[in-house]
């Protein structure tokens, strides 16, 4: 059975729309029917660093949520992630968001994304493409806890 999935795309270090633009083509192959954000400037959370390029990608898969979380941190690391400093600069990160409307409090992962909706730089690429989705916890939807946020640091560049 396929189910719907969300996932945050983002970079800082590198050309981050090259490798963007690589990280979602390579979505596309764990992905069916994928819709792509465009993409935005964004100001980091964590240490001073450069800002960072954002967006979002939908889609289905059948892969189960811990299988699809290894994909992605295989996806990091062909594009050179190296995980060191929390919420330090990166050259790619890849975050399940949203699968379905699970809800998952594992070790590895935590579905709906923890801090989510507190992420206008999450929040705003997501609600381009997929506004109505509702978050499981809150019953809220993506658009609504959009409008919940603080959004002017987040600037459509393409």
């Amino acid at each position: 059975m396929r189910e719907p999935v969300a996932i945050a795309l983002g970079s800082n270090l590198g050309d981050s729309r090259k490798i963007l633009e690589g990280a979602a083509n390579s979505l596309r192959s764990l992905l069916e029917g994928v819709q792509l954000s465009h993409w935005y400037l964004t100001k980091p959370v964590g240490p001073p660093q450069p800002d960072y390029l954002n967006g979002c990608v939908i889609g289905t898969t059948s892969l189960e949520p811990l299988e699809l979380l290894q994909r992605l941190l295989e996806i990091e690391a062909a594009f050179g992630r190296v995980r060191g400093e929390r919420w330090g600069a990166r050259t790619l990160d890849l975050d399940l968001l949203l699968y379905g409307d699970r809800i998952l409090d594992h070790p590895q992962l935590q579905i709906p994304h923890p801090r989510m909706a507190e992420r206008a730089f999450v929040l705003v690429p997501l609600a381009e493409i997929a506004p109505h989705w509702r978050d499981p916890h809150s019953g809220h939807s993506i658009g609504q806890l959009q409008e919940a946020l603080n959004c002017s640091d987040v600037h459509l560049i393409s």
